[in-house]
């Protein structure tokens, strides 16, 4: 139970932090408090500090303007240090972090009296790897080779513009004007240029490097041990529970998590777990493999019992290659019924299930590469331990050279058994299924096949890895109920059944905003007709001289009505895709600032975490209620699932997503107190089907215009 001393130091805290700033208490913001502090002050430990209550989970959905990050922070950090435990702060986008980082916590720290310290957490691909740097311009000429990424034979060879790139990075780290993070680095880099200069766990010698004393991931990531308030992303948080939690943030028994943005997570949890390899690719990387394998052997030859496993690996290469041959014909045969045309070519295996030709070279292909993996790691252990030996007789030097390749291979080849594995192991009976299917992939000009596989939700996994483990958790966000509920937030996080559900109150009055369905608003079903309805409609509509955005649903749908607009609109239109999406931004706030009108014309990723207050964004216009789109795999999966056993998977999957969806794009609006405007939804479906009417009032109390 909450100690009086706790809630006293909650109270005072939130009590300095409004005065000192000069605030207002919002009630929303205080409710949130209060149940987050009731959440996480019932944990009870036993003597080895391990949590031995449950209903140790808060899920909070709290609206725009509530003030959520002060909320949480303000009620958790007490009751954590009570505790003993790290406060581990996730978010899904870097925006947040940064915010959380650079203003929120500097915020609290300074106003609210309470004592703390915190830091940044990123994995080791945010970093800069010193030994990479040094071997790549010693031999840049030479610099495509396997250690770089997943499809390495499509890798571009270095440019010299990308030498002077590495040149630069050197000279910039030896005069400490950098800390090899690559989010600090002055310029922008480009994926390919930093890839080949970053690592991963399994090419990573760790404390064996030459260049440890220097390493810019191990320096950050040593000073987590010493901090109280660790911020990080989704990604690290499933990356860490992936290798058993506790290898690079701290273990889940000793954390309290805050998901911020926690409405992605179960997203993110089901991307972090599919698996996937492409066939050509994963045939040309094993040949190349054969090859460079004696050129290797000859620079570690000697390590440790190293050549006694290393010999086996020319036959363990040969019949991986083979064996993934023989699925070549079965799949081709497959992907000849796709269309090349489609927006995604895909081939999905309905209901997951695998034909049993396939299923049963499935079999064959992981077993293959089952051995491959566990020879790689066994030369991979060889090469480690040899690296911690005074009197190799292999310099170190080749060692450190070596590892990451075979760290790569080793990594590239347990991708490959995990991929096989769920192809070839059905589905348990009743269970939930996975879902597999085939895409067709541009591969340096050729066609490939990808074969993915990937969970259709990620409740189990979250549940086992994640919220039985941890010592306590708050997930929060603007939008984690559907049709007012949190089933659907439940069934796909795995949220458990006895956590705290509440949803607080938004301090903004929507009264302020107008939602309209005009009387033009035709079925958007009708897919031709509603396009020109926004052709004919959209010029009377929107107020040149204002800020405006429009999001579609569809990127065709998008051009079409863009191409068709007359031409005195293309001015004022920004065009997503046309620029980044942060240049697009920052030039649409600019032509506001200058006192001209300018239009947005998104797509999904404009109808969340995009914030234009005031009157950057006086008018949001919908063009239809947000369906997902019918031809996503694991989508589909589901809901032939649901159906499967006798649901309904439009009524219990597609209509809360896309009430949800709507919310969100809503949100769009208003982003503070005083903002005012108009939200035209310019679907009929929404006043037409029955379903309509639920969606509709799911959505904030606006003022409502239908005509």
């Amino acid at each position: 139970m909450l100690s009086n001393d706790l809630k006293r130091t909650i109270q005072t805290a939130y009590s300095e932090f409004l005065q000192s700033r000069e605030l207002k208490a919002r009630y929303g913001q205080k409710l949130m408090i209060a149940e987050i502090a009731k959440t996480l002050g019932n944990i009870e430990l036993d003597d080895e500090g391990e949590r031995q209550s449950e209903g140790h989970v808060c899920v909070v959905e709290a609206g725009t303007g509530t003030g959520k990050t002060v909320a949480y922070l303000l009620a958790a950090l007490p009751i954590a240090k009570y505790l003993g435990k790290k406060l581990v702060v996730s978010t899904a986008t870097v925006a947040l972090q940064e915010q959380i980082v650079n203003k929120d916590l500097p915020e609290v720290k300074r106003h609210s009296g309470l004592s703390f310290s915190f830091s940044l957490a990123k994995g080791r691909g945010r970093y800069l790897c010193l030994s990479k740097l040094d071997r790549l311009l010693m031999d840049h000429e030479s610099a495509s080779n396997p250690t770089q990424a997943l499809y390495e034979d499509e890798m571009p060879q270095v440019s010299e513009e990308a030498v002077k790139i590495y040149s630069s990075m050197v000279d910039a780290m030896a005069s400490n004007k950098w800390d090899g993070d690559r989010d600090n680095w002055s310029d922008g880099i480009e994926d390919d240029v930093w890839r080949r200069v970053t690592t991963d766990h399994r090419q990573c010698t760790g404390r064996r490097c030459s260049n440890v004393s220097a390493c810019s991931f191990l320096k950050a990531r040593d000073n987590l041990g010493s901090t109280d308030v660790i911020v990080t992303n989704h990604d690290l948080v499933l990356a860490d529970l992936a290798l058993g939690g506790g290898a690079i943030l701290p273990a889940p028994s000793d954390a309290i998590y805050i998901f911020d943005e926690g409405h992605q997570l179960p997203d993110k949890a089901i991307n972090h777990f599919a698996h996937h390899s492409r066939i050509m690719s994963t045939s040309k990387w094993l040949e190349q493999s054969q090859k460079q394998l004696s050129a290797l052997m000859g620079q570690v030859s000697g390590a440790g019992n190293i050549d006694r496993f290393a010999e086996q690996l020319p036959a363990a290469l040969l019949d991986a290659k083979q064996q993934v041959g023989k699925a070549l014909p079965i799949l081709q045969s497959l992907a000849d019924s796709i269309d090349p045309e489609e927006h995604t070519p895909r081939y999905r295996f309905e209901q997951g299930v695998v034909p049993q030709d396939l299923l049963l070279i499935a079999v064959e292909i992981q077993k293959a590469f089952d051995r491959l993996a566990e020879l790689l790691s066994k030369v991979v252990n060889e090469i480690t331990e040899s690296m911690e030996e005074a009197h190799c007789a292999v310099p170190k030097v080749d060692l450190e050279q070596a590892f990451p390749i075979f760290g790569t291979w080793q990594s590239r080849a347990e991708a490959n058994m995990e991929l096989w594995a769920s192809y070839a192991m059905p589905d348990k009976e009743g269970g939930v299924p996975k879902a597999r299917w085939l895409t067709l992939v541009d591969s340096a000009g050729n066609i490939d096949i990808e074969v993915c596989s990937s969970p259709i939700m990620a409740a189990r996994t979250l549940e086992y890895s994640l919220w039985n483990q941890c010592c306590g958790a708050v997930v929060t966000s603007a939008t984690l109920t559907a049709l007012q509920k949190f089933d659907r937030y439940f069934m796909r996080a795995g949220t458990p059944a006895n956590s705290n559900y509440q949803i607080v109150p938004s301090p903004f009055n929507f009264a302020q905003a107008t939602l309209q369905v005009p009387g033009f608003a035709c079925d958007a079903n009708k897919a031709q007709e509603h396009t020109l309805s926004l052709v004919d409609n959209l010029p009377e509509l929107l107020n040149k001289q204002e800020g405006s955005l429009v999001l579609f649903s569809s990127r065709r749908q998008m051009l079409d009505v863009y191409d068709a607009l007359p031409l005195s609109w293309h001015n004022r239109i920004l065009k997503q895709g046309e620029k980044s999406k942060q240049a697009l931004l920052d030039e649409h706030k600019k032509r506001i600032d200058e006192g001209k009108g300018s239009v947005i014309f998104g797509l999904a990723s404009f109808a969340e975490g995009v914030d234009l207050p005031g009157d950057y964004c006086r008018h949001v216009v919908i063009a239809k209620i947000p369906f997902a789109v019918p031809d996503d795999p694991v989508e589909a999966a589901l809901a032939e699932w649901i159906e499967a056993r006798g649901g309904n998977s439009f009524m219990e999957i597609s209509v809360p997503d896309a009430a949800i969806k709507l919310v969100q794009a809503c949100g769009r609006l208003l982003r503070n107190e005083k903002d005012t405007g108009t939200i035209s939804l310019l679907d009929r479906r929404i006043v037409s089907r029955r379903y309509g009417k639920a969606i509709l009032d799911s959505l904030p109390p606006f003022n409502r215009s239908i005509a």
